[in-house]
């Protein structure tokens, strides 16, 4: 559920919503194999927490300085533009939906602050509490609102909705913005790793590996029928309509709802606000425990491994604040365009994604991995195949971006 709801967020809402707005089912198939080229990567994650007790973290660490090194450059280069993409949205969701007079940066000043008591006073506990409830209630509204766009929709409309050019370059721009965050940035395996372990402190036994791997394809699969989900209701209630999706976080979140009422029916208003409204919260609140939860063992790795505890190192709440901060600073100049801060952190993600492909890919089958827990043979070929998509994919755009 953790990993659901780091996942589904800008990702689901604002990029699938925009696949299928802007190209209707053009960039379904794109969808489904950015998702089943990424889940190694991501399988490996629970893998490796669950055979071994420990962490990705702990895992580059067995590799190598480099590793962790690379990890945290990664991690700070990324952390403060994704919380503010995730965290705007939310706003620009509440303020509409709610018609508060807060201008974005303050509410999300606000929804942080929130974010910030609930981590701080119950930290995992109702964290994991509050993702099930919200998931849920997602996955539901999310899926009532597809049937009744399936009812009313005239498929014979799709076709006058334009089309995905592979000589346009702003497609392409959207395209490697699409496939970064789909269906979440690669950085969610380390995430997901630390969920793993402390969950297992919750619980009095610790479950075997294909238990924590059944739990982990459940969410993973879920979070990709949520994403073609809303590529659907982008292409059968925005692709076709003329409407232009706003970048401007606020106007983005009114189009988009008033849009779905309007071609569903306005008793669908409160699905459809429920399920935005759900769905970025749960990423906002994921992110600000992630991010810390992520920082704190990096920076004791790295800097006080012979050391039995620095202050600097193993105080997550200042790690909290220190996200939170950061991501109010990024708003603060970026706020005016939405879109442009998505981009920029969905296209870091695409970026880096080879790397930490390759690094989880090491992990896994390096020798501190217990040799019953390591991929069987033809999962390592299934992710050699993913790291040489990914690898060929973002080589083929940084000539494209900067040599042509």
């Amino acid at each position: 559920m953790l990993y659901a709801g780091a996942a589904v967020g800008v990702s689901h809402l604002v990029q699938s919503t925009r696949a299928g707005a802007s190209y209707g089912f053009d960039l379904l198939w794109i969808l489904i194999i950015a998702n089943i080229i990424k889940y190694p990567f991501f399988e490996f994650g629970p893998r490796y927490a669950a055979s071994t007790g420990k962490s990705l973290i702990d895992g580059y660490n067995q590799l190598g300085k480099w590793a962790t090194w690379m990890f945290l450059i990664l991690t700070i280069t990324t952390m403060f533009t994704i919380q503010a993409a995730v965290t705007i949205v939310t706003a620009g969701l509440l303020g509409n939906i709610f018609g508060l007079s807060l201008n974005s940066i303050e509410l999300s000043a606000l929804i942080l602050l929130i974010s910030m008591l609930v981590l701080m006073v119950g930290r995992f506990t109702i964290l994991d509490r509050l993702m099930k409830l919200v998931i849920i209630v997602l996955a539901i509204s999310t899926l009532i609102a597809v049937i009744f766009a399936l009812g009313k929709y005239d498929f014979q409309q799709i076709s006058a909705s334009p089309s995905f050019s592979w000589l346009n370059k702003m497609d392409i721009f959207f395209l490697i913005a699409f496939i970064g965050w789909m269906p979440a940035p690669i950085d969610v395996t380390v995430w997901q790793s630390l969920w793993t372990n402390e969950k297992f402190k919750n619980l009095n036994f610790k479950p075997k590996l294909k238990h924590a791997l059944l739990d982990f394809k459940v969410g993973y699969i879920g979070t990709a029928i949520l994403a073609i989900f809303f590529l659907t209701l982008g292409a059968l209630v925005i692709s076709g309509s003329g409407e232009e999706l706003s970048p401007d976080g606020v106007n983005f979140a009114g189009q988009l709802i008033n849009l779905y009422t309007t071609n569903i029916g306005s008793w669908s208003y409160p699905i459809i606000a429920i399920a935005a409204i759900t769905t970025m919260f749960s990423t906002t609140i994921t992110c600000l425990d992630a991010y810390p939860r992520v920082m704190s063992p990096l920076i004791k790795t790295i800097f006080y491994a012979n050391s039995p505890g620095n202050f600097y190192a193993g105080k997550s709440w200042m790690w909290i604040v220190i996200v939170a901060g950061g991501a109010i600073i990024m708003l603060k100049y970026l706020s005016n365009s939405m879109r442009t801060m998505v981009d920029i952190a969905t296209t870091l993600s695409f970026i880096t994604a080879p790397i930490l492909a390759f690094m989880n890919y090491k992990v896994v089958t390096d020798k501190h991995m217990p040799i019953e827990s390591r991929p069987s043979l033809w999962l390592k070929v299934y992710a050699w195949i993913g790291i040489v998509f990914l690898s060929g994919f973002t080589i083929f755009y940084v000539i494209w971006k900067f040599l042509l």
